[in-house]
């Protein structure tokens, strides 16, 4: 009897290790591998660029900081050019060749709806930050992939129906002749001089008004994408009194205030874009999951991220839905003028706080195939 007792005992123990290795196991080679793909020396570079793989790296540091994890992390990255061909072309060396799990930023939305597809093909993840498009999330959605940080659809309703509120009621759009700037001018125009573009084509348009003397002439602009590395480089006597949507700035709390810091120090001096935040944000979120699975699958690793709220010191708390849209609150922001600004990237007045249950389209008007009706 003893001796049966010793058996089924050390029966029970060699099932849990090997329970235990196989799980293990799902972490291909024990190392998890994140690229960052962008524009790295083009028209965003500044919006994303080498910035967004500083903070993929602070993802990392945090997270092994906090969990000590079993498998390695590396970060690698690519510049995709804008250009969709070049980008699927890397997302694919990346997953068959180059042991990539999970692909993020991506700004372009032709780029992102591309790398999109072959990551779902791939069973990998795609953490989209960069892009715009809400097709991401409405007809081209996927199970592999998450949209955290901004979409056209609440650019739209956040600055337009903000503009709109306060007597903006004739728009003129400057629209930028690609996926991303007709799907911004869509998702406005069902909700002034909107400026459906982004990175260097929105700074050459508010060059342009302010030398045409637009604003003094009583119209205003509403920047449908404007990210705080766009003000810097116009300066504020240019952008003084846009009025736009982001979802993170630098200096909303001690918590953003004190993590830029950090980032600044690591990206020549200069701060965050809500975008470096974002990636900062969704790479953590998706270690998390690959933690908490234990497994390195893209499918399964989102579907954990959609499974259970989450929380970081950026964006605070947030969940993502079925379609892969995460929900964080928005922010209306104007430019200050010259004189109200402290210093160097304190840029921004809050006009109005857009809570996350209405920051983003409902979940049932997306027209997401994984959305059962």
């Amino acid at each position: 009897m003893q001796t049966r007792v010793k058996f089924s005992t050390m029966v029970a123990s060699l099932a849990l290790a090997f329970g235990a290795a196989t799980a293990n196991a799902e972490i291909s080679g024990g190392v998890v591998k994140i690229g960052v793909m962008n524009d790295m020396s083009g028209l965003y570079a500044d919006i994303g660029g080498p910035g967004s793989v500083v903070a993929a790296k602070l993802a990392v540091e945090d997270f092994q900081k906090q969990f000590n994890p079993k498998f390695k992390i590396e970060i690698v990255s690519a510049d995709h050019q804008n250009k969709p061909d070049v980008g699927s072309n890397v997302a694919r060396q990346w997953y068959d060749t180059d042991g990539v799990d999970a692909i993020a930023d991506v700004p372009t939305s032709s780029v992102a709806l591309a790398v999109s597809q072959v990551t779902r093909d791939k069973n990998k993840a795609f953490l989209a930050t960069g892009p715009g498009s809400s097709d991401l999330t409405g007809k081209a959605c996927s199970p592999n992939t998450v949209h955290f940080l901004y979409d056209t659809w609440m650019l739209a309703h956040g600055t337009g129906t903000a503009v709109t509120k306060n007597g903006g009621d004739t728009w003129f759009f400057l629209t930028a002749d690609y996926a991303f700037g007709h799907a911004l001018e869509r998702d406005t125009a069902e909700a002034v001089i909107g400026l459906a573009n982004a990175g260097g084509d929105t700074i050459n348009s508010i060059k342009q008004a302010a030398e045409f003397g637009i604003v003094k002439g009583g119209q205003s602009l509403a920047g449908l994408l404007v990210f705080i590395t766009d003000v810097h480089g116009l300066g504020l006597e240019k952008a003084q009194g846009l009025l736009l949507t982001e979802t993170f700035y630098w200096d909303h709390d001690d918590k953003t205030r004190e993590w830029s810091k950090r980032f600044a120090a690591a990206n020549k001096g200069i701060y965050p874009s809500s975008d470096h935040a974002g990636v900062y944000a969704v790479v953590l979120d998706y270690l998390k999951a690959v933690k908490e699975i234990d497994s390195d699958d893209g499918a399964k690793a989102v579907a954990q991220m959609k499974s259970r709220p989450a929380e970081d010191p950026l964006f605070g708390k947030s969940t993502t839905r079925i379609d892969g849209r995460t929900l964080h609150p928005a922010y209306l922001f104007e430019v200050k003028k010259p004189s109200e600004s402290k210093g160097p990237y304190d840029y921004y007045k809050l006009r109005a706080t857009i809570p996350a249950n209405e920051a983003f389209r409902p979940l049932n008007e997306g027209g997401c195939p994984l959305v059962k009706s």
